[in-house]
């Protein structure tokens, strides 16, 4: 029994191994308002203690408010990628417009068609390449077309290294304006020429580079937008998928080195939902299984499969000023599998410690050279189908890592003895 408006926190007894009622803290009136939450310590109601409702499926709803945060990050990717298209010239890189006939250079460029695909004839050799770090990236061809003078710069292949004249030719190229060094290209053109005025006044403001068009930093911009967004995209598919169907999340098929991966989920969600023997802001530790269920990710395992656990501290600060420290639940199991447990308070991640070290003899509790080096023999001498997942379901896997686990139980009593 306990005061009106106090409720009770559930907090660990170590010597029973038992989940007992002690401390209490103020209970808002305006609790109704507030929505549920997942994550909330385990509370009576107001029938009495109801934990078996409070925890039902909880793992899997865990997984799913998880993947749920996770899916905002590519969602709101593709959305930029997707303004970039529609408010930018990039859409024409990636879908290049096919201009056929005569065509007016200025007028494409205003209209943001900054890429196209286009056939141009008769084309002439000014005389002239543009160099970069000494080698030449283009030859400037000059075409008249509707009584005006165009400025082409090609790829050296494509000109076969200036060619004196062209009759046609069929470029991917971008539609550029005249830069500065194509002033001195026209003066000598002209002179050249004989036709300076003539020419100056029907050369258009704007060119066409194959040679920019092509070029290495398009490539890359090009494999990054798709590679980025088709990363993107298989990760806001699969979020989905793993929030309508937690049970195909990594985290559960994580179990499926420690068997069936369902059943296994089913039991420890049986297991929380009945009584956890301890539990945490984010971790629980029920009959046989270690749970994560926070904000940095979700992890089950079982607890005779855990091998090594240590604490280590992490200090906040802004230059020098200190905020706090924090630790972290460091966990290596017999397959392989680290698990992280950050930003967590001192005294609960001691409580986690003593319960596992109790309930699991086997475990090297502690970062010492020692349990370093166990765990390093240990790791050694898993066999190859241990390392391999799609190898683990292979007959004789499990009987060899028992052998193992026989052998260093055996030498341990020696050292022992």
């Amino acid at each position: 029994m306990y005061f009106q408006g106090i409720e009770p926190l559930l907090v660990p007894d170590f010597s029973t191994k038992q989940v007992i009622f002690m401390k209490y803290r103020f209970r808002s009136p305006f609790r109704w308002l507030r929505k549920p939450n997942v994550h909330a310590p385990m509370t009576d109601t107001e029938g009495g203690t109801n934990v078996s409702e409070r925890f039902h499926h909880y793992i899997s709803r865990s997984i799913a408010g998880f993947y749920r945060r996770r899916v905002l990050s590519p969602a709101i990717y593709l959305l930029i990628l997707l303004g970039l298209f529609a408010l930018s010239p990039a859409r024409s890189m990636l879908y290049p417009m096919q201009v056929e006939g005569s065509f007016d250079l200025a007028e494409l460029y205003q209209n943001q068609t900054h890429y196209v695909h286009l056939t141009l004839s008769n084309l002439y050799f000014t005389g002239y390449t543009r160099q970069m770090f000494g080698l030449t990236t283009g030859y400037y061809y000059y075409t008249v077309m509707d009584q005006k003078s165009y400025i082409v710069l090609l790829r050296p292949d494509t000109s076969s290294q200036g060619l004196p004249q062209i009759d046609q030719v069929e470029v991917f190229a971008k539609i550029i304006k005249n830069p500065a060094s194509l002033d001195r290209i026209k003066v000598h053109l002209t002179e050249d020429l004989g036709e300076h005025a003539g020419l100056a006044g029907a050369l258009s403001p704007y060119m066409v580079s194959e040679a920019d068009a092509r070029g290495i930093l398009h490539r890359l911009l090009l494999i990054f937008i798709w590679l980025t967004g088709i990363y993107a995209g298989i990760s806001l598919l699969l979020d989905l998928l793993y929030i309508f169907f937690p049970k195909l999340s990594a985290p559960v098929r994580r179990l499926g080195a420690y068997g069936d991966p369902w059943k296994l989920l089913d039991q420890a969600e049986e297991e929380l939902a009945t009584m956890p023997q301890l539990a945490t802001e984010d971790i629980f530790i029920t009959e046989h299984f270690f749970i994560e269920t926070s904000v940095y990710g979700v992890a089950i395992v079982p607890i005779s499969e855990i091998k090594w656990v240590y604490k280590y501290s992490t200090l906040h600060r802004i230059l020098w000023h200190h905020f706090s420290i924090s630790y972290t639940l460091y966990i290596m199991t017999t397959h392989r599998q680290a698990i992280h447990c950050p930003k967590n308070a001192k005294s609960d991640i001691d409580g986690v410690i003593d319960y596992l070290s109790e309930a699991n003899h086997d475990i090297l509790v502690g970062f010492t050279e020692r349990n370093r080096l166990r765990m390093q023999w240990y790791l050694r001498k898993l066999p190859l189908s241990d390392l391999i997942p799609f190898l683990r379901s292979r007959p004789g896997h499990r009987q060899k890592i028992e052998a193992i686990k026989k052998r260093e139980k055996i030498s341990k009593e020696d050292e022992q003895s």
